[in-house]
């Protein structure tokens, strides 16, 4: 029998139903705890940690850099300042595709290739995470307008005003204060943890003079606040803040008449001056020209600008008066002179023949004196007022060199005078062991000779000169030329002392003679002076002159003329500045030093009515200091 034909079987599809529903419930059943278990360990045993994360998208802690300290002369007058500098800033991280923002900046506000080269050193150093780059300062008006206009298409670019360094002279006093410009990776490179946070958020770092030396005191500390910002980046609000500390101020010794008198005076030509209260070693001018404008490095010298720097013949950016080093020339012959005397080969009444040279023993070898014809009998007033070379070289070869350079180095010749300044040059105070070390050669009699003269193998910086007159003018009272009005230096050497302390104020009433005397060298400086100065001229040659040859200036280039020296101070009575001048192939110390060195003083010296009054002494809020402060990461 056919069995019936059975079109639905409903219990098997109940078990296949029954079966399917489990495994969707076990499904569900997994998923609803797995998700429930996620749920619990991102929000109950993650949530500090995503709790931070929020925040670090929301808020965001950023430094805030200090003010950095202003710089005075000793009257108060500003030299270096800070103002508001209008900066685009690039915040990387909110940038989508940088280098078309790049392009649409560049429509809006004109990028130079080295704005642009700067931008991409900064942003592959080391950085923190958001921190803005600046990409072009010194906008104008109109610029800032067009970015802000254009800001809503512009996410991660902003305009900041940032507080740069200004130099509101200029040149003026550019070699003594020096600048600043941007911190570069190598600068954080050569940072400890710690001054690396000194300087989060702070562009700017002392490069050389005052700004490198007082770097630690003018930078400050910096401050942090915490802010709550939007998706774009916009600061809704200041959560939490410590305001940073501005940095000292700092009073120089300086002087703003004395300092710009010394400039005008040098003019154009290749020089330095530098001029030292003798009481109290504050320095009251330092110049060096030619001179460049520092306000063009703080945001980062051009390439074109540097170039023309670098290959300017005159060398701009070289300090002649801390590292510069000449051959001294006559301006030493009052210092042989004292050393002659305290040593006992020579006294004021010992005279000599000048027939126009001198000769040793046995040696056909003559060495000229500037006049040719002789000075006939000389004393040692004579010489000095004259410039007598015989006599010097007759007196140096009695002394000897190891005397000589013994009682010179007392003066600061031959070694850093420890001015509050770094990469101060030494000099060269020759000696037999220096010679044999350096040279690997023996001391002759003939370097004696052109040594006595301050030529030869000596060389001195501008700055050496003019402590080494205020410390004979101080009659051997150790002079440190100090630069910070606070800074009490302690001398590095003993005071000068003479077994005939008479012989100081008879060195410098004979000094007295060279500018007031009748046949003086530097009598060209006492025209109409108020007051009584003395001085000591010098010239010191580019290149020697054979035997045989005959020195003509007239068909010399002009680069190989001789350098003119005058050291000088006043009043004589009491001495109240002191002054070393160099003019690079100015020919001769009277006629082209002396009356720089004039202008000088009568700045110092003279009121508005051309009277004498002496200025007191600086009135200094004391900080003892013995050495320089190091600026982080960088070296003495």
């Amino acid at each position: 029998m056919r069995r019936p034909l059975t079109l639905k079987d409903h219990h098997h599809e109940q078990r296949i139903f029954s079966f399917r529903l489990l495994v969707s419930a076990i499904l569900v059943t997994l998923l609803t705890v797995g998700l429930v278990g996620r749920m619990a360990w991102l929000q109950i045993f993650q949530h500090s940690r995503y709790t931070t994360l929020s925040d670090e998208n929301r808020v965001q802690t950023q430094a805030v850099p200090p003010p950095r300290g202003l710089i005075t002369d000793r009257n108060g007058e500003i030299l270096a300042a800070n103002r508001p500098d209008f900066t685009v800033e690039v915040i990387v991280e909110q940038i989508p595709d940088l280098q078309r923002t790049l392009r649409e900046i560049h429509q809006l506000v004109p990028l130079e290739s080295d704005d642009i080269e700067r931008f991409n050193k900064r942003l592959q150093g080391p950085r923190r995470p958001w921190d803005p780059i600046p990409l072009r300062g010194r906008l104008s008006e109109e610029e800032i307008a067009r970015i802000t206009v254009n800001q809503h298409r512009l996410p991660g670019v902003r305009v900041a005003a940032n507080p740069v360094r200004h130099y509101p002279h200029g040149k003026l006093f550019s070699h003594v204060l020096g600048y600043v410009n941007r911190l570069n990776a190598e600068d954080l490179d050569g940072m400890t943890l710690t001054e690396q946070g000194d300087y989060a958020g702070t562009h700017y770092y002392g490069r050389s003079g005052v700004e490198r030396y007082y770097e630690n005191r003018l930078h400050g500390q910096v401050g942090y606040r915490q802010v709550e910002t939007n998706a774009r980046g916009r600061i809704l609000r200041v959560l939490e803040q410590k305001p940073p500390v501005p940095g000292e101020n700092l009073r120089l010794t300086l002087d703003m008449d004395v300092q710009r008198a010394a400039d005008e005076a040098l003019g154009d030509r290749r020089g330095a001056v530098v001029a030292i209260d003798p009481r109290d070693g504050s320095v009251l001018a330092f110049v060096s020209r030619p001179v460049f404008d520092p306000n063009l490095f703080v945001n980062g010298i051009s390439h074109q600008d540097y170039a023309r720097y670098r290959e300017d013949l005159d060398n701009p950016l070289f300090n002649r008066a801390l590292q510069g080093r000449y051959p001294p020339g006559s301006t030493v012959k009052p210092f042989i002179g004292l050393a002659g005397l305290d040593a006992g080969v020579t006294d004021w009444q010992r005279t000599i023949f000048d027939p126009g040279y001198y000769q040793l023993e046995d040696n056909p070898h003559r060495y000229r004196d500037w006049k040719r014809w002789g000075h006939g009998h000389v004393d040692m007033n004579k010489a000095v007022v004259q410039s007598c070379d015989t006599y010097f070289y007759d007196l140096g070869f009695k002394l000897g060199i190891s005397r000589m350079h013994d009682f010179l180095s007392d003066f600061s010749l031959g070694q850093p005078t420890g001015i509050d300044l770094f990469n101060e040059s030494s000099g060269l105070l020759p000696s037999k062991e220096w010679k044999r070390a350096a040279r690997g050669a023996t001391w002759y009699h003939g370097d004696t000779i052109n040594a006595s003269i301050g030529q030869g193998f000596m060389l001195a910086t501008p700055l050496q000169l003019a402590t080494a007159t205020a410390i004979l003018a101080h009659h051997g009272k150790q002079v440190t030329p100090t630069l910070a009005a606070d800074a009490l230096r302690v001398p590095p050497r003993p005071d000068v002392t003479l077994r005939h302390s008479e012989n100081w104020q008879r060195m410098e009433d004979t000094m007295a003679e060279v500018v007031h005397g009748e046949r003086g060298t530097a009598k060209v400086m006492a025209e109409g002076a108020p007051y009584r100065m003395g001085a000591k001229t010098g010239t010191s040659q580019v290149f020697s002159v054979g035997q045989e040859e005959t020195y003509n200036e007239d068909e010399l280039a002009e680069r190989l003329l001789d350098h003119a020296l005058i050291i000088a101070f006043a009043p004589v009575e009491e001495p109240a500045i002191a002054v070393a001048v160099l003019v690079e192939n100015g020919r001769h110390g009277g006629s082209t030093a002396g009356p720089v060195a004039r202008q000088v003083m009568d700045a110092w010296l003279l009121n508005d009515a051309g009277e004498l009054a002496v200025p007191p002494p600086l009135n200094r809020t004391p900080q003892t200091q013995t050495a320089g402060t190091t600026a982080p990461g960088g070296t003495p």
